[in-house]
């Protein structure tokens, strides 16, 4: 059925643009849902025949979408017309098309009819899926770029921070070993020809070569330090430094952050991050000097990295590991000490694995000459004296005396004379006079001895005890060893 077929030119003009527009064309009766006529787009875009497309219902090439329809249906009669963006249509072979539809009311001899003008767009449709898709692909490469870019300024991030931290800790290091530069050692070989300094060193042997723990006992100025230093320097740690810590120096507010380190922030006056001595030790050797004097507050801690490796600094949860070799020293009895509950039993367990004892000068009085010979050699090199002879009996009267503070107090002694000799041969001064004698050494007890000397170096410094011109200094002590040696010996200013 054909609308238009009436035959003046108008509608003629009108017919031909029906039917010839590039848009899909359809006529439909709103009431019937029948189409009463389409253009040749309509049929060439549907598949139909023109016979087979007129008084075919809209329903039927709009089936999937019956509800969008319906909806834009009313929307058409209740306004005169309408718009719908996407509506599919069902081609004769089946196909789902995408299409667009707009539509219109108009009256044609009082019959109110609609024309709908359908537009294919497929390639719009298809274009714009390859879009979203190009989109979630650029979307899914700029998600795994982002994760990527994370995961390597993560990376980067720890390796800087890994970079400070060795940075800091090479700093640290740099800092310690030029601090230990500085200091002067008693000597630089263990000068020796006693049996019980042999077997010591035959010790240091048989332990440098593991990780045991060693601890090396004896009296204050024996050279402990000297055998931690031998057992570092011949073992498979030798490239890695050797740390020192002396318990005994440092005030007891400060050594857990000595050895374990602090953030910034930490305690008042914690202005940066410090590495502690363990994290520096890392892969070499701890030497705990005067171990005896750690708090105890401190001992379950030190055994926490004995037994596990590990700690963490003060103001910080994170835990670090560290591989140390800890070698500790005592002028203590920690056996007897832990017994009596000032030294923790299962440190001292911990620490005893490896004993060894350095014997007093007293004990190896034969060591004497060797060593006033070397001291001898090594300060008049400094002052520039030439010091060629020792007199028999400055050696005499020199191992007579009992040492108290052992080769420390002889190397401080023979500077001193080094210092006062005016000629070729070494002089001790007015020091004999203060010394006893070897028949003074067998009427008294060695407490007796120990005790008048201490007291005649007291005097000569004006009690005096710290300091470079102190008792302690003359004595080769340490100023809390001499201090306590003084209260068990009952020596008081009255004394003077």
């Amino acid at each position: 059925m054909q609308l238009f077929k009436r035959q003046d030119t108008g509608e003629n003009r009108f017919r031909k643009i029906f039917m010839h527009s590039n848009d899909a064309i359809l006529i439909v009766d709103p009431e019937t849902d029948r189409i009463l006529d389409a253009n040749t787009s309509a049929c060439r875009m549907l598949g139909y025949s023109y016979e087979e497309l007129t008084g075919m219902s809209m329903s039927e090439i709009h089936r999937h979408e019956m509800q969008r329809l319906k909806s834009f249906s009313r929307k058409v009669m209740q306004n005169r017309s309408g718009w719908t963006n996407e509506l599919s249509c069902a081609t004769k072979s089946g196909e789902c098309l995408p299409s667009e539809i707009s539509a219109s009311l108009f009256d044609w001899d009082g019959r109110m009819c609609m024309v709908a003008m359908v537009r294919d767009v497929s390639e719009r449709v298809k274009a714009r899926k390859e879009l979203e898709s190009l989109n979630q692909k650029l979307e899914q490469l700029v998600s795994e770029r982002t994760a990527e870019l994370s995961e390597a300024n993560r990376k980067l991030k720890s390796a800087l921070e890994e970079v400070e931290c060795l940075k800091d800790r090479l700093h640290a290091e740099n800092i310690y070993l030029q601090q230990e530069i500085k200091l002067e050692h008693n000597f630089e070989d263990i000068i020796t020809h006693s049996d019980l300094m042999k077997d010591a060193l035959r010790k240091v042997e048989q332990v440098a070569a593991t990780d045991a723990t060693v601890l090396i006992l004896g009296e204050t100025g024996t050279g402990k330090e000297l055998f931690a230093r031998a057992v570092h320097h011949i073992s498979n740690r030798q490239e890695r430094p050797l740390v020192k810590v002396n318990c005994a120096a440092l005030p007891a507010n400060l050594i857990e952050s000595e050895l374990f380190g602090h953030e910034k922030g930490a305690f008042t006056g914690a202005l940066a991050r410090k590495t502690g001595r363990f994290e520096l030790a890392d892969g070499g050797t701890i030497f705990l000097d005067e171990i005896g004097d750690l708090p105890l507050e401190l001992q379950a801690k030190l055994l926490r990295v004995l037994q596990e490796g590990e700690f963490e600094r003060l103001g910080n949860s994170n835990t670090i590991r560290v591989d140390v070799r800890i070698i500790a020293a005592t002028n203590r009895d920690l056996k007897k000490e832990s017994e009596e509950g000032k030294f923790r039993q299962d440190l001292y367990y911990r620490l005893n694995v490896f004993p060894i004892s350095v014997p007093p000068l007293r004990e190896r009085k034969e060591d004497i000459p060797l060593l006033v010979h070397y001291f001898v050699k090594k300060y008049t090199a400094r002052s520039g004296k030439s010091i060629e002879q020792v007199p028999a009996e400055v050696l005499r009267r020199l191992q007579s005396y009992s040492w108290p503070g052992n080769v420390r107090e002889l190397e401080n002694i023979i500077e001193r004379a080094v210092i006062i000799s005016t000629g070729d041969e070494l002089q001790l001064g007015d020091w004999l006079e203060d010394r006893p004698t070897q028949n003074d050494l067998f009427s008294a007890t060695l407490e007796e001895v120990e005790r008048n000397h201490i007291i005649n170096i007291l005097k000569k410094t004006g009690w005096r005890v710290s300091g470079e011109k102190g008792a302690a200094n003359i004595l080769g002590m340490k100023a809390p060893t001499l201090v306590s040696r003084m209260r068990k010996l009952n020596i008081h200013r009255d004394n003077g």
